[in-house]
């Protein structure tokens, strides 16, 4: 038996579901894990389905449910689950949201093919040569940002790539990037109450007494840092908290909530709609 995934976006409507499970019934299949969600103000209708069936033929098992489901007008993805997402990392000094996705790549515990990893420093690429994943240095100034994202679009294209992580990247992607790839780039961004920009944030949290430091995991857009949301936390801090204290908690939320994202994005657990996410959480 071949397990595939499928996910689903239409219009909500009646027999949606009675569609795809008689598609799977057709195929020898069996459903091993279902999810569905209906936005009640646009009445969207998402939904993720992942079964086993007898045929191990991604286009005929596409066609089947699309030719089921056509009448519907959908946005109908399948892949098997064994052809995994490919990510392209992008850092820049921090190692720490970067060591935290090859420590869990390389357990097992986030499916996903890391085929290269970009940078405008060469500072990690030891990290890369440990785990056995090409680095390249791609510095950037503001005269060769250009040549730098150009390089970026032919590696992205190069090694098939699904999604593109900035792990800490310390550089602002273009809007005619961000718009070229919608909901295939993700990002890890502290979150504070105030919103403390520019350098040094977590010093700036120390100095305003806050109680919370967080993360947020979120899509790439042309609007900085207002992308679409796909995962986040906090943790309580205390006025006996030092600013290195601060430091090292903010690399603990950002390491963590960027590898549960790129978990949920592994396996097809996030749906864009609008400015909005769906996830569907195990």
């Amino acid at each position: 038996m071949t397990i595939y995934i499928s996910t689903l976006q239409c219009h909500d409507q009646p027999g949606i579901v009675l569609a795809t499970t008689t598609a799977i019934v057709a195929l020898g299949g069996n459903i091993l894990e279902n999810d569905q969600f209906t936005d009640p103000v646009t009445d969207h209708f998402v939904m993720r389905t992942r079964f086993s069936a007898s045929v191990d033929d991604i286009e005929r098992v596409q066609g089947l449910l699309f030719e089921h489901l056509e009448r519907f007008e959908p946005t109908l993805r399948v892949r098997r689950e064994s052809d995994r997402r490919r990510a392209l990392v992008m850092v820049s000094k921090y190692d720490h949201c970067l060591a935290e996705l090859l420590y869990r790549h390389e357990q097992g515990d986030l499916p996903l093919d890391i085929p290269v990893i970009i940078s405008n420093h060469p500072d990690l690429a030891p990290v890369a040569a440990t785990h056995r994943i090409p680095f390249v240095h791609v510095p950037v100034s503001a005269a060769t940002k250009d040549v730098a994202e150009s390089m970026l679009r032919a590696l992205v294209d190069e090694h098939r790539i699904d999604v593109v992580v900035l792990a800490r990247y310390m550089q602002v992607l273009s809007p005619a990037f961000c718009r070229d790839f919608p909901g295939r780039v993700v990002n890890i961004h502290h979150s504070f109450l105030p919103g403390f920009k520019g350098s040094r944030p977590y010093h700036q949290a120390y100095n305003r007494g806050v109680k919370l430091i967080g993360a947020t995991a979120h899509f790439v857009t042309p609007e900085l840092d207002e992308g679409p949301i796909i995962d986040q936390d906090v943790v309580r801090v205390s006025h006996a908290r030092t600013a290195d204290d601060f430091v090292a908690l903010g690399r603990d939320v950002e390491r963590t909530v960027l590898a549960r994202a790129m978990t949920l994005i592994a396996e097809d657990r996030v749906a864009l709609v609008g400015q909005r996410t769906v996830v569907f959480t195990q």
